[in-house]
């Protein structure tokens, strides 16, 4: 049994069909699950048929029976290590790569609030150099993780014999995906545009949060967090300082996890995100704050690497992760050097896809001019429209959390030959089925008591 599999597609756990075989490798390392999706960890191997073990497709190994489905892999084992970003120990074998970063970032930090952005960027591109090279994971979206999680579901509808495995649908009244807004704050300039920002966002009824760093950047005037919220906007925690050494070593992370926690209180938040998206989710057991957003879906343009593999959230422990999905504003017109909603636009359609959430990162310091202030409208804009049109939707990242932890609790329940949902906020919840067509996954969702409407998965 797959308990990963339970907690994504919440179906009933007869479904939950997974076996491993006895015989797969103490040996981590990369495979293939298809020629399209690459898995870590440890598997079974077959005849390589002249290819490298990093590119060897074990999908031949999958033995389907009655009832039964033999993997080559452990699952739960594989969907972490993509998740928890453990593939990339074999990435960096030696740890080299990991020490010079360190020392770059130790560096670049102490002079950092002393370079315009026009250095910055420049030294940034440096040092990204090579980025577009990086095979996995997969820009401008990876996921992974979803694509195993749907060939599992596909081998419990061949090993099941049923013509569609009933699921509580991901998102809350039927929508299709989310879309999730978020600022954070890095400068006092930020702070001093964060109305004008909420201005913006309100002409096109999107609502978003706000990331506030606590400490030595800039004050925060009580006033701004009480406009905030009586607006409908969402205040978190950016970080303790934001000058890159929070996971610099255990203790002294452990002093900066107790009063990020005090924060977190204090401005009566429940979410967090770290400077520059650094992370280790071996600590997280230290914060106390409900969901995090710190893990980039792909991290190639990030001075962290790495990447989660997946667009929708998933838990570490008691936190609940919300992965960034989509590029940094910051990145977009600083890095990238791109002033067009294109990559955008494709990225969250590729997670639209699949049934996910584009979670966006728009800083207020760097997009209040007039022309990446122009190309941020553009953006809400199609956003608005893709809730109208697509049923997206728009969400503070609380309510996210709100919904991903109720959906936990949920079960589906057999009644009188029907299925219905029982658990908080069941009343919210829809039922989907997953089938097979023409050999490809289809999902139909119930969106009203007598129809279905079937929901294609890429």
């Amino acid at each position: 049994m797959s308990q990963l599999f339970l907690e994504y597609f919440k179906c009933p756990s007869d479904f939950a069909c997974f076996s491993t075989r006895l015989d797969i490798s103490e040996r981590k390392r990369f495979f293939r699950f298809g020629p399209d999706v690459v898995c870590y960890g440890r598997c079974a191997s077959g005849p390589l048929n002249g290819q490298n073990a990093s590119t060897e497709n074990v999908l031949p190994l999958v033995r389907v029976g009655a009832n039964a489905c033999q993997l080559p892999f452990d699952a739960d084992e594989v969907i972490s290590n993509l998740r928890f970003e453990r593939y990339l120990s074999a990435i960096d074998a030696g740890g080299l790569e990991s020490a010079k970063n360190g020392l770059i970032r130790g560096a670049y930090y102490r002079v950092r609030p002393f370079l315009p952005v026009a250095v910055r960027k420049h030294l940034q591109r440096v040092a990204l150099r090579g980025w577009d090279q990086r095979p996995f994971p997969k820009w401008p979206v990876d996921q992974t993780v979803d694509s195993i999680l749907e060939r599992l579901i596909a081998f419990a509808l061949q090993a099941s014999g049923v013509k569609a495995i009933p699921f509580i649908w991901f998102w809350p009244d039927g929508f299709s995906a989310v879309a999730m807004v978020t600022h954070d704050v890095e400068t006092a300039r930020g702070r001093d545009s964060c109305i004008a920002l909420m201005d913006l966002n309100d002409s096109f009824g999107v609502k978003s949060s706000f990331q506030f760093v606590p400490e030595e950047r800039y004050a925060i005037p009580e006033r701004l967090f009480r406009l905030t919220r009586e607006r409908g906007f969402e205040i978190n925690v950016h970080d303790l300082n934001h000058d890159g050494h929070l996971f610099r070593s255990h203790q002294e992370f452990l002093r900066r996890a107790a009063k990020i926690n005090q924060y977190v209180r204090r401005f009566d938040a429940v979410g967090y995100r770290s400077g520059a998206l650094y992370r280790n989710p071996d600590w997280y057991d230290a914060f106390e704050f409900s969901y995090d957003m710190s893990f980039p879906n792909v991290a190639h343009l990030d001075p962290q690497p790495g990447g989660c593999c997946t667009t929708k959230p998933y838990f570490i422990g008691k936190i609940l992760e919300l992965p960034v999905t989509t590029a940094q504003d910051y990145t977009l017109f600083h890095i990238l050097e791109q002033y067009s909603t294109a990559l955008w636009k494709k990225q969250v359609e590729l997670i639209s896809a699949k049934h996910g959430m584009a979670n966006f990162v728009i800083h207020p310091d760097y997009v209040m001019e007039a022309r990446p202030r122009k190309i941020y409208a553009e953006l809400l804009e199609h956003l608005s429209n893709r809730r109208r049109d697509d049923r997206i939707w728009i969400a503070l990242p609380r309510e996210v959390d709100a919904w991903w932890r109720a959906r936990k609790q949920m079960a589906l329940v057999r009644d009188h030959g029907n299925w219905r949902i029982e658990g908080p906020e069941s009343h919210r919840a829809r039922i989907a089925f997953a089938r097979l067509e023409n050999g490809s996954l289809v999902y139909d969702l119930q969106l009203h008591a007598n129809g279905l409407v079937a929901q294609p998965v890429s």
